[in-house]
Protein backbone atom coordinates (compact mmCIF):
# COMPACT_ATOMS: atom_id res chain seq x y z
CA UNK A 1 0.00 0.00 0.00
CA UNK A 2 1.48 3.36 -1.06
CA UNK A 3 1.83 5.95 1.70
CA UNK A 4 1.33 9.52 0.47
CA UNK A 5 1.03 13.03 1.94
CA UNK A 6 -1.23 15.09 -0.37
CA UNK A 7 -1.69 17.88 2.18
CA UNK A 8 0.27 18.89 5.29
CA UNK A 9 3.63 17.52 6.44
CA UNK A 10 3.58 14.49 8.74
CA UNK A 11 6.02 13.60 11.51
CA UNK A 12 8.39 10.89 10.34
CA UNK A 13 8.21 9.00 13.62
CA UNK A 14 4.41 8.81 13.44
CA UNK A 15 4.52 7.64 9.83
CA UNK A 16 6.94 4.88 10.81
CA UNK A 17 4.81 3.86 13.79
CA UNK A 18 1.74 3.73 11.57
CA UNK A 19 3.56 1.72 8.92
CA UNK A 20 4.69 -0.75 11.57
CA UNK A 21 1.08 -1.34 12.64
CA UNK A 22 0.04 -1.71 9.02
CA UNK A 23 2.73 -4.37 8.60
CA UNK A 24 1.35 -6.09 11.66
CA UNK A 25 -2.05 -6.19 9.93
CA UNK A 26 -0.62 -7.86 6.85
CA UNK A 27 0.09 -4.85 4.64
CA UNK A 28 3.31 -3.82 2.92
CA UNK A 29 3.43 -0.03 3.15
CA UNK A 30 5.57 1.73 0.54
CA UNK A 31 6.46 5.27 1.62
CA UNK A 32 6.44 7.34 -1.56
CA UNK A 33 9.43 9.63 -2.31
CA UNK A 34 7.82 12.88 -1.10
CA UNK A 35 5.60 11.51 1.69
CA UNK A 36 7.99 12.80 4.39
CA UNK A 37 8.78 16.15 2.75
CA UNK A 38 8.42 19.23 4.94
CA UNK A 39 7.62 22.59 3.38
CA UNK A 40 7.15 24.91 1.72
CA UNK A 41 5.08 26.43 4.51
CA UNK A 42 3.02 23.66 6.15
CA UNK A 43 2.86 21.46 3.03
CA UNK A 44 4.38 18.02 2.53
CA UNK A 45 6.35 19.18 -0.48
CA UNK A 46 5.46 21.24 -3.52
CA UNK A 47 2.19 20.80 -5.35
CA UNK A 48 4.02 19.06 -8.18
CA UNK A 49 5.80 16.66 -5.80
CA UNK A 50 2.59 15.66 -4.08
CA UNK A 51 0.85 15.07 -7.41
CA UNK A 52 3.83 13.04 -8.61
CA UNK A 53 3.53 10.70 -5.62
CA UNK A 54 -0.18 10.14 -6.25
CA UNK A 55 0.32 9.52 -9.95
CA UNK A 56 3.23 7.15 -9.31
CA UNK A 57 1.19 5.21 -6.77
CA UNK A 58 -1.71 4.71 -9.18
CA UNK A 59 0.59 3.85 -12.09
CA UNK A 60 2.51 1.19 -10.15
CA UNK A 61 0.89 -2.19 -10.86
CA UNK A 62 2.49 -3.71 -7.76
CA UNK A 63 0.57 -1.31 -5.50
CA UNK A 64 -3.04 -2.19 -4.66
CA UNK A 65 -3.95 0.78 -2.49
CA UNK A 66 -3.06 4.33 -1.49
CA UNK A 67 -3.27 5.63 2.08
CA UNK A 68 -2.63 9.17 3.33
CA UNK A 69 -0.42 10.02 6.29
CA UNK A 70 -2.53 12.88 7.64
CA UNK A 71 -4.81 15.72 6.57
CA UNK A 72 -4.28 19.39 7.33
CA UNK A 73 -4.50 21.52 4.23
CA UNK A 74 -3.36 21.24 0.62
CA UNK A 75 -5.30 18.55 -1.25
CA UNK A 76 -7.49 21.04 -3.10
CA UNK A 77 -4.60 22.62 -4.95
CA UNK A 78 -3.72 19.25 -6.48
CA UNK A 79 -7.06 18.91 -8.27
CA UNK A 80 -6.27 20.81 -11.49
CA UNK A 81 -3.14 18.66 -12.00
CA UNK A 82 -4.58 15.19 -11.42
CA UNK A 83 -4.75 12.73 -14.33
CA UNK A 84 -8.22 11.18 -14.48
CA UNK A 85 -7.29 8.85 -17.37
CA UNK A 86 -4.44 7.40 -15.32
CA UNK A 87 -6.70 6.74 -12.34
CA UNK A 88 -9.52 5.29 -14.45
CA UNK A 89 -7.03 2.92 -16.08
CA UNK A 90 -5.58 1.87 -12.71
CA UNK A 91 -8.40 1.93 -10.11
CA UNK A 92 -7.35 1.05 -6.59
CA UNK A 93 -8.17 1.63 -2.95
CA UNK A 94 -7.76 5.22 -1.72
CA UNK A 95 -7.85 5.94 2.03
CA UNK A 96 -7.91 9.29 3.82
CA UNK A 97 -10.21 11.80 5.51
CA UNK A 98 -10.48 15.42 6.61
CA UNK A 99 -8.77 17.63 3.98
CA UNK A 100 -8.74 14.67 1.60
CA UNK A 101 -12.49 15.16 1.16
CA UNK A 102 -11.39 17.16 -1.91
CA UNK A 103 -9.72 14.06 -3.33
CA UNK A 104 -12.65 11.79 -2.47
CA UNK A 105 -14.96 14.14 -4.40
CA UNK A 106 -12.55 14.30 -7.36
CA UNK A 107 -12.19 10.52 -7.54
CA UNK A 108 -15.97 10.14 -7.52
CA UNK A 109 -16.75 13.01 -9.89
CA UNK A 110 -14.06 12.30 -12.47
CA UNK A 111 -13.50 8.55 -12.20
CA UNK A 112 -16.57 7.07 -10.52
CA UNK A 113 -14.11 5.52 -8.05
CA UNK A 114 -15.41 4.46 -4.63
CA UNK A 115 -13.01 5.50 -1.86
CA UNK A 116 -12.65 5.08 1.89
CA UNK A 117 -13.06 7.79 4.50
CA UNK A 118 -10.95 5.86 6.94
CA UNK A 119 -7.94 5.86 9.30
CA UNK A 120 -4.68 7.42 8.11
CA UNK A 121 -1.10 6.34 8.81
CA UNK A 122 0.23 9.04 11.15
CA UNK A 123 -3.13 10.24 12.48
CA UNK A 124 -4.62 6.87 13.43
CA UNK A 125 -2.55 3.78 12.64
CA UNK A 126 0.29 5.21 14.73
CA UNK A 127 -1.92 4.91 17.83
CA UNK A 128 -2.47 1.68 19.73
CA UNK A 129 -6.25 2.28 19.69
CA UNK A 130 -6.53 4.52 16.65
CA UNK A 131 -8.29 2.12 14.28
CA UNK A 132 -11.59 0.29 14.58
CA UNK A 133 -10.47 -2.99 13.06
CA UNK A 134 -13.93 -4.42 12.40
CA UNK A 135 -15.14 -1.55 10.20
CA UNK A 136 -11.74 -1.36 8.43
CA UNK A 137 -11.94 -5.04 7.55
CA UNK A 138 -15.54 -4.67 6.37
CA UNK A 139 -15.07 -1.45 4.38
CA UNK A 140 -11.52 -1.63 3.03
CA UNK A 141 -10.88 -5.37 2.91
CA UNK A 142 -14.46 -6.39 2.11
CA UNK A 143 -14.34 -9.18 4.70
CA UNK A 144 -18.03 -8.79 5.58
CA UNK A 145 -20.95 -6.56 4.62
CA UNK A 146 -20.31 -3.08 6.03
CA UNK A 147 -22.72 -1.62 8.55
CA UNK A 148 -22.69 0.73 11.54
CA UNK A 149 -25.17 1.42 14.28
CA UNK A 150 -25.62 2.47 17.89
CA UNK A 151 -22.47 0.58 18.87
CA UNK A 152 -20.58 2.97 16.58
CA UNK A 153 -22.05 6.06 18.23
CA UNK A 154 -25.12 6.62 16.04
CA UNK A 155 -28.33 7.98 17.49
CA UNK A 156 -31.49 9.31 15.84
CA UNK A 157 -32.16 13.02 15.36
CA UNK A 158 -35.07 12.46 13.00
CA UNK A 159 -36.68 9.10 12.32
CA UNK A 160 -37.18 7.62 8.90
CA UNK A 161 -35.76 5.35 6.22
CA UNK A 162 -33.66 6.19 3.19
CA UNK A 163 -31.63 4.56 0.48
CA UNK A 164 -28.89 6.01 -1.71
CA UNK A 165 -25.26 6.46 -2.58
CA UNK A 166 -23.09 7.22 0.47
CA UNK A 167 -21.11 10.39 -0.24
CA UNK A 168 -19.64 13.30 1.72
CA UNK A 169 -16.81 13.84 4.16
CA UNK A 170 -15.60 16.93 5.98
CA UNK A 171 -18.40 19.51 5.95
CA UNK A 172 -16.23 22.62 5.57
CA UNK A 173 -14.37 21.10 2.60
CA UNK A 174 -17.62 20.02 0.93
CA UNK A 175 -19.09 23.52 1.28
CA UNK A 176 -15.94 25.41 0.32
CA UNK A 177 -15.86 23.51 -3.00
CA UNK A 178 -19.30 24.81 -4.00
CA UNK A 179 -19.08 27.06 -7.04
CA UNK A 180 -15.85 25.43 -8.23
CA UNK A 181 -15.39 22.76 -10.92
CA UNK A 182 -14.56 20.28 -8.15
CA UNK A 183 -17.71 20.50 -6.05
CA UNK A 184 -19.04 17.09 -5.06
CA UNK A 185 -21.59 15.95 -7.65
CA UNK A 186 -24.75 14.69 -6.00
CA UNK A 187 -26.80 13.66 -9.01
CA UNK A 188 -28.52 10.51 -7.73
CA UNK A 189 -30.28 9.51 -4.51
CA UNK A 190 -27.69 10.03 -1.79
CA UNK A 191 -27.12 9.48 1.89
CA UNK A 192 -24.83 12.31 2.93
CA UNK A 193 -22.18 11.75 5.61
CA UNK A 194 -20.76 14.89 7.20
CA UNK A 195 -18.22 15.44 9.98
CA UNK A 196 -15.67 18.11 10.88
CA UNK A 197 -13.31 19.52 13.51
CA UNK A 198 -13.41 22.84 15.39
CA UNK A 199 -16.81 23.74 13.96
CA UNK A 200 -19.15 25.38 16.46
CA UNK A 201 -22.96 25.07 16.32
CA UNK A 202 -23.49 28.35 14.47
CA UNK A 203 -20.92 27.30 11.87
CA UNK A 204 -22.70 23.98 11.30
CA UNK A 205 -25.91 25.97 10.84
CA UNK A 206 -24.21 28.37 8.39
CA UNK A 207 -22.50 25.63 6.35
CA UNK A 208 -25.70 23.59 6.07
CA UNK A 209 -27.73 26.65 5.04
CA UNK A 210 -25.10 27.36 2.35
CA UNK A 211 -25.23 23.75 1.14
CA UNK A 212 -29.03 23.89 1.02
CA UNK A 213 -29.17 27.22 -0.83
CA UNK A 214 -26.63 25.91 -3.37
CA UNK A 215 -28.90 22.97 -4.19
CA UNK A 216 -26.63 20.47 -2.51
CA UNK A 217 -29.47 18.70 -0.69
CA UNK A 218 -31.87 18.27 -3.60
CA UNK A 219 -30.99 14.60 -4.19
CA UNK A 220 -30.11 13.81 -0.58
CA UNK A 221 -32.46 11.29 1.04
CA UNK A 222 -30.81 10.92 4.46
CA UNK A 223 -28.04 12.58 6.47
CA UNK A 224 -25.56 11.00 8.88
CA UNK A 225 -23.48 13.32 11.03
CA UNK A 226 -20.25 12.23 12.65
CA UNK A 227 -19.16 12.28 16.27
CA UNK A 228 -19.05 15.88 17.49
CA UNK A 229 -16.43 15.62 20.24
CA UNK A 230 -13.86 17.46 18.07
CA UNK A 231 -16.28 20.35 17.62
CA UNK A 232 -18.06 21.05 20.88
CA UNK A 233 -17.96 20.63 24.65
CA UNK A 234 -20.49 18.13 26.05
CA UNK A 235 -22.49 21.05 27.43
CA UNK A 236 -23.06 22.32 23.87
CA UNK A 237 -24.61 19.10 22.55
CA UNK A 238 -28.22 20.27 22.79
CA UNK A 239 -27.36 23.59 21.14
CA UNK A 240 -25.60 21.82 18.27
CA UNK A 241 -28.44 19.37 17.67
CA UNK A 242 -30.88 22.27 17.71
CA UNK A 243 -28.75 24.16 15.18
CA UNK A 244 -28.62 21.13 12.86
CA UNK A 245 -32.38 20.62 13.00
CA UNK A 246 -32.95 24.34 12.46
CA UNK A 247 -30.78 24.38 9.34
CA UNK A 248 -32.53 21.24 8.08
CA UNK A 249 -36.11 22.17 8.99
CA UNK A 250 -37.11 21.92 5.33
CA UNK A 251 -35.32 18.60 4.81
CA UNK A 252 -37.73 15.71 5.30
CA UNK A 253 -35.36 12.72 5.32
CA UNK A 254 -33.98 10.81 8.31
CA UNK A 255 -31.09 12.31 10.25
CA UNK A 256 -28.66 10.50 12.55
CA UNK A 257 -25.64 11.78 14.48
CA UNK A 258 -22.61 10.45 16.32
CA UNK A 259 -20.80 8.10 13.93
CA UNK A 260 -17.25 7.76 15.27
CA UNK A 261 -15.52 8.37 11.97
CA UNK A 262 -12.98 10.99 10.97
CA UNK A 263 -11.88 13.45 13.64
CA UNK A 264 -12.13 11.16 16.67
CA UNK A 265 -9.65 10.32 19.41
CA UNK A 266 -9.74 6.54 19.09
CA UNK A 267 -11.19 3.56 17.20
CA UNK A 268 -11.78 5.54 14.02
CA UNK A 269 -14.45 3.85 11.91
CA UNK A 270 -13.99 3.28 8.17
CA UNK A 271 -16.69 4.46 5.76
CA UNK A 272 -16.99 3.25 2.12
CA UNK A 273 -17.84 6.33 0.09
CA UNK A 274 -19.62 5.53 -3.15
CA UNK A 275 -21.33 2.40 -1.82
CA UNK A 276 -25.11 2.03 -2.05
CA UNK A 277 -26.63 2.19 1.44
CA UNK A 278 -29.82 1.78 3.38
CA UNK A 279 -30.51 3.96 6.41
CA UNK A 280 -33.06 3.03 9.07
CA UNK A 281 -32.88 4.77 12.41
CA UNK A 282 -29.46 4.17 13.90
CA UNK A 283 -28.64 1.49 11.34
CA UNK A 284 -26.66 2.33 8.20
CA UNK A 285 -25.38 -0.43 5.97
CA UNK A 286 -24.71 -1.75 2.51
CA UNK A 287 -27.81 -2.52 0.51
Amino acid sequence: MAVVSPASAAKAELVEAGCERLRGSGYEPVVMPHALDRGPLYYAGTTEARVADLHAAFADESIEGVICTRGGWGSAELLPLLDAELVRANPKVFVGYSDHTSLHAWFWNECGLPTFYAPMVAADWAKVDGVDVASWQSAVEGATAWSVGARDGLKILREGKAEGRLLGGCLSIVVEALGTPWALKIDEPTILFLEDIGTKPYKWDRFLQHLKFAGGLERVKGIVFGDMSANIEPSEAALLEGALLHALKDFDGPISIGLKCGHVDAENRSVPLGAWMKMDGTELGES
